[in-house]
């Protein structure tokens, strides 16, 4: 079934990654893992987005994630497992995101008819999600379906959400944009993560961004100021634009009007979320 150009991209970057990504900037996270001995704010955001494929070691974290410091991921991983098991930091995590989303959207929201609505409309998308060559992906689609509409809605989300990261990842490839390069751009944008963030959660010194920039700008895509060219916007887009065909398969399965209505609902759900203070204020831009 066709649907509206870029219509699945617009859906996913307003309403699935925000209502999935919540739960990393949440306080609710990090009180659920110091229950488990989990203090380190790094080692409790490796832990729960890994813990879906086990008790893996840096080296399958780093090569999934893509562009996290190798050395920061080593840091922490596999130790992190000797403190509590994959099992316990999913379970605090689906805890963290249960009192996460009741905080953020209230009670007339988490029991409305509209709320429910979206994680049937979600949940139909990640029917026709595939698990080849999308390890993250395929590591949470093993993971139970929570009964409560909130947790089920956040559940697809997530596996939305994974689905495209890991085409995304093709694309990044593809293009030859190593990890650095690729969060450089990315924050030329204007839609990426500030320096700030890029050195707290994904563990590179400025010495590193601004050697990526140096490259990027030898490539013709950044210029002097750090802006995107025009080849440089270019190249962004087509990144976009193969990481929409990757992920098409679960908007075409919903339908038009299926992911119309969905990125209604979700667009909402996050605006609502946002007016709560999901994300720190600082979190995304070019400075």
């Amino acid at each position: 079934m066709t649907i509206p150009e870029r219509a699945a991209r617009r859906c996913w970057h307003a309403a699935i990654n925000p209502l999935h990504a919540t739960i990393y900037f949440s306080p609710d996270l990090g009180k659920e893992y110091a229950g488990l001995g989990i203090t380190d704010r790094v080692a409790v955001n490796l832990a729960s987005r890994a813990a879906a494929m086990g008790a893996v070691g840096a080296g399958a974290v780093t090569a999934t994630f893509y562009n996290y410091r190798h050395d920061l991921v080593a840091r922490h991983l596999p130790a992190v497992w000797e403190t509590a098991t994959p099992e316990q930091a999913l379970d605090a995590r689906l805890r963290a995101v249960d009192s996460t989303l009741r905080r953020l959207l209230g009670p007339q929201t988490i029991e409305s008819a509209e709320l429910a609505e979206a994680a049937d409309l979600a949940i139909r998308a990640t029917e026709a999600c595939t698990r080849h060559a999308r390890t993250l992906y395929a590591a949470h689609a093993d993971l139970p379906v929570p009964e409560e509409p909130h947790l089920r809605l956040w559940h697809a989300t997530t596996l939305l959400r994974e689905h495209r990261g890991d085409g995304h990842l093709a694309a990044l490839l593809l293009a030859d944009l190593d990890p650095v390069e690729a969060l450089v751009s990315h924050t030329a944008t204007g839609r990426g993560m500030t320096p700030k963030w890029l050195k707290i959660i994904r563990g590179w010194e400025q010495s590193d961004l601004d050697a990526a920039a140096e490259r990027l700008a030898a490539r013709g895509i950044l210029d002097a100021d750090g802006d995107l060219t025009a080849q440089g916007q270019a190249l962004r887009e087509a990144l976009e634009v193969d990481t929409d065909r990757l992920d098409a398969a679960p908007y075409e399965h919903l339908g038009a009007e299926g992911l119309a209505r969905l990125a209604e609902l979700g667009g909402g759900f996050v605006m609502q979320a946002v007016g709560a203070g999901a994300f720190p204020g600082d979190l995304f831009g070019k400075v």
